[in-house]
């Protein structure tokens, strides 16, 4: 059939999807408009009626091309965002996680005996409001341990003594404080996280393999983070900027988030038979596929990883230009790079190397007045370029642990 139009059409080749240039679709239009109305119109000049007709046209097919173009990109995994990237994920049968919440574990003290229902609500020094995720009881000496959970989804930092203000009196709870930081909730996850799971998964058929217990544990609710090792030596060898020790025949499963008893179910699904284990919690399993009771049970290990502050020292140059809120800006700018909510920046992960200069473009994108003069990372105090992430450790990040210094 022959051509009807001089405008150029998409082309779909061996090698992708290519959309003509604007300037040709653009051309293509006026052509066939001075066609359609007898070949005397004025087609030089744009700023004529015809002109215009042309253009808008001319933009309704460039976005519906670049609609196109995307739709073709967004088949490949690699680029695939949104709604088609859950598509393809359901191909693995796994889906976008849902965004958790901050929980800590609080030491409530109180009248004994009383018991401190589910629900019960207290803040921190931020004004985020914390509710309790079971009821507790006071022992004999007036204390209870209970875990807290954040009101609002994200990954809201909690540190050390930072919940501390009871929002709502409950008779018989006196106090509240938190010797342990809290476990950071996470985000909607994100494109590249998404992507790198999904990448991931295609060994949660398998078993026996580290690439199968990451892949399986990794997909459980509420695990924000998993890292697995396993040591074939018939000694106990270290790994990591911590040294920690594996056992002889053993993995390592280091998961941050995430129901224990879950958790411990999958790695005994997934791990080889006979194999040890290493870790600081113990959860106890018990194969009901037995003909009958007892069932044989199984005590399974994995690691709750430390959590550990990454301290931020972000020098500028001082300029009266610059926004008032300039260090409030740079520290959620870090903030939000270093929990993985900034597009094309995977979230800082346990057993990771972390680098200063990853935060150079997120600190200079806020604004074009601005001039970095260096920015240093450390635990203890910072003053060097990478951070090393053992195995048993977590980064956690607040504004509280990120000074600007304007020079």
């Amino acid at each position: 059939m022959a051509e009807i139009t001089n405008v150029p059409s998409i082309e779909i080749t061996d090698t992708g999807v290519s959309v003509p240039e604007t300037s040709a679709i653009l051309a293509g239009v006026l052509q066939d408009y001075n066609a359609a109305f007898g070949g005397n119109l004025n087609i030089s000049n744009v700023a004529t009626p015809q002109g215009y007709l042309a253009q808008e046209t001319t933009a309704n097919i460039t976005a519906l091309n670049a609609a196109i173009a995307e739709l073709f990109s967004s088949v490949d995994p690699a680029y695939a965002s949104g709604r088609m990237q859950d598509a393809i994920a359901r191909i693995y049968f796994i889906t976008r996680k849902a965004a958790t919440k901050t929980t800590v574990s609080a030491l409530c003290t109180g009248s004994p005996g009383i018991t401190l229902p589910a629900g019960s609500q207290a803040r921190d020094t931020n004004g985020n409001i914390y509710s309790s995720v079971s009821a507790g009881t006071f022992d004999k000496t007036g204390q209870a341990t209970i875990t807290f959970a954040c009101n609002i989804p994200g990954p809201i930092p909690c540190g050390i003594s930072s919940l501390t203000q009871i929002m709502i009196a409950v008779p018989g709870w006196d106090a509240i404080t938190n010797l342990v930081p809290g476990i950071p909730g996470a985000a909607v996850e994100n494109r590249e996280d998404f992507e790198n799971r999904r990448y991931q998964s295609v060994a949660k058929n398998a078993t026996g393999t580290n690439e199968a217990i990451l892949a399986n544990v990794f997909d459980l609710p509420g695990v924000t983070d998993c890292y697995v090792i396993d040591n074939p030596e018939d000694e106990s060898v270290k790994v990591g900027s911590t040294n920690y020790n594996l056992l002889p025949h053993s993995v390592y499963v280091g998961v941050v988030g995430g129901d224990e008893m879950q958790i411990a179910e999958t790695i005994w699904e997934r791990k080889d038979l006979g194999c040890n284990m290493n870790g600081n919690t113990t959860v106890t399993v018990y194969d009901d596929s037995a003909l009958s009771a007892p069932y044989p049970q199984y005590v399974i290990t994995f690691n709750r990883p430390t959590a550990v502050p990454i301290l931020f020292a972000v020098t500028i140059q001082n300029n009266n230009l610059l926004p008032s809120d300039i260090t409030k800006q740079i520290q959620q700018a870090i903030i939000t790079a270093f929990n993985g909510e900034m597009q094309g920046i995977d979230r800082e992960r346990m057993a990771s190397s972390i680098f200063a200069s990853t935060y150079y473009g997120v600190i200079s994108g806020i604004s074009n007045l601005l001039n970095i003069v260096s920015v240093l990372i450390g635990i203890s105090e910072a003053t060097a370029n990478t951070v090393e992430m053992g195995i048993d450790q977590y980064p956690t990040i607040s504004a509280e642990n990120i000074t600007v210094n304007l020079q």
